[in-house]
């Protein structure tokens, strides 16, 4: 199975549902990175249209794969390796379509129940390239949802009332779900 992930930053909803970007963090690039890694994705892109968090993502790929921490921590360069940075989703879409030879399946997820959901299992069953879309803040926008060929369920834990996972976590919870060995 060909799975890319995207983390998009923009465009995204805060918790009183308004579109907005939100920030890249340090925590999201290395943890994501180090999943995608370990469940063998292709590439993980980080979309954000703002430049001055670009040159950070740009700064910390650096310092991680040719700079001092590349050579204090290879496994953390070699997860690194698979980020790539997009401005925008079109831009997402086209650097896909290269890099796979063609348009994948684009699935959405969120941590609210969507409608045109897909099982983990219809997932794991598809033909061709996947691309997994994962929102910050408090998720991705209507329009963005609007334009997946489908949702994955929520992730639900014990208490159905609370599902405030970070991306993070959620990205790693996915990953197992559709890439991790079964015992």
């Amino acid at each position: 199975m060909q799975i890319d992930v995207a983390l998009v930053h923009y465009p995204v909803v805060n918790k009183l549902g308004e579109t907005i970007g939100a920030a890249v963090t340090n925590l999201d690039l290395h943890d994501i990175a180090r999943a995608c890694r370990t469940f063998g994705v292709g590439s993980f892109y980080v979309v954000t249209p703002y430049h001055d968090q670009q040159e950070m993502v740009r700064e910390i790929l650096a310092h991680w794969r040719t700079g001092h921490g590349a050579r204090a921590n290879p496994d953390r360069g070699e997860a690194l390796a698979l980020v790539k940075l997009c401005a925008n989703l079109a831009s997402l879409y086209e650097a896909v379509n290269a890099d796979r030879g063609q348009h994948p399946t684009v699935l959405a997820t969120s941590a609210r129940s969507e409608g045109r959901g897909w099982t983990y299992d219809q997932v794991r069953r598809a033909d061709g390239p996947l691309l997994l879309l994962f929102g910050t803040a408090w998720g991705l926008a209507p329009e963005v949802l609007a334009g997946v060929d489908g949702v994955l369920p929520p992730i639900g834990g014990a208490d159905a009332s609370y599902n405030h996972l970070s991306v993070r976590s959620a990205v790693s919870v996915i990953l197992d779900r559709l890439l991790g060995k079964r015992s």
